[in-house]
């Protein structure tokens, strides 16, 4: 349980210090070079979803989408990982990872109505959207789920052969 909450803290403080230092010390729209053009730093603030998506939505609209909902999905997603005494790993850690990303950009469009982006990787054929350290939590956390589902699949495929002899 203990280090359950802290791998949750320790991605949720990543991305709020992160966060505060970029809405402290850059403004909106600077570009900061930090590896040639292929990283930069850029402040936005995203008043919807993944890309903008929603960002014309009616206030309330927003507030329930954007917030009720995902901090409903953040309960549900805690209470699985304390009541699942099956999880592997993966899956603690990668819930944990999706936990911690999550509550960062919640807690930001409940405080500031908008979630603040600031990296951005541009590698010429692959540009990714502006992002911020609670996407790349939650991206790491989908990634180890993915991998966690994948060698569980594989293991059972492998299991399903030693038994049946296919």
């Amino acid at each position: 349980m203990v280090l359950i909450t802290l791998v949750i803290m320790i991605n949720l403080g990543c991305d709020q210090i992160s966060k505060n230092l970029v809405r402290d010390r850059i403004g909106y729209n600077q570009r900061i070079s930090l590896i040639n053009d292929y990283f930069t730093l850029t402040k936005v603030e995203n008043t919807g979803a993944f890309l903008g998506f929603g960002s014309g939505f009616p206030p309330m609209v927003k507030k329930i989408i954007f917030s009720f909902l995902p901090s409903l999905v953040l309960i549900m997603a805690f209470f699985i990982l304390l009541t699942r005494i099956n999880l592997d790993y993966y899956a603690i850690v990668g819930l944990c990872f999706m936990i911690g990303g999550g509550i960062g950009n919640v807690v930001d469009r409940i405080r500031y109505s908008s979630v603040t982006d600031f990296l951005h990787i541009d590698l010429g054929i692959v540009s990714t959207g502006v992002f911020n350290m609670a996407d790349v939590s939650i991206m790491t956390g989908i990634v180890l789920l993915s991998f966690q589902q994948i060698f569980k699949n594989s293991n059972d495929i492998d299991e399903h052969s030693i038994k049946t002899g296919d």
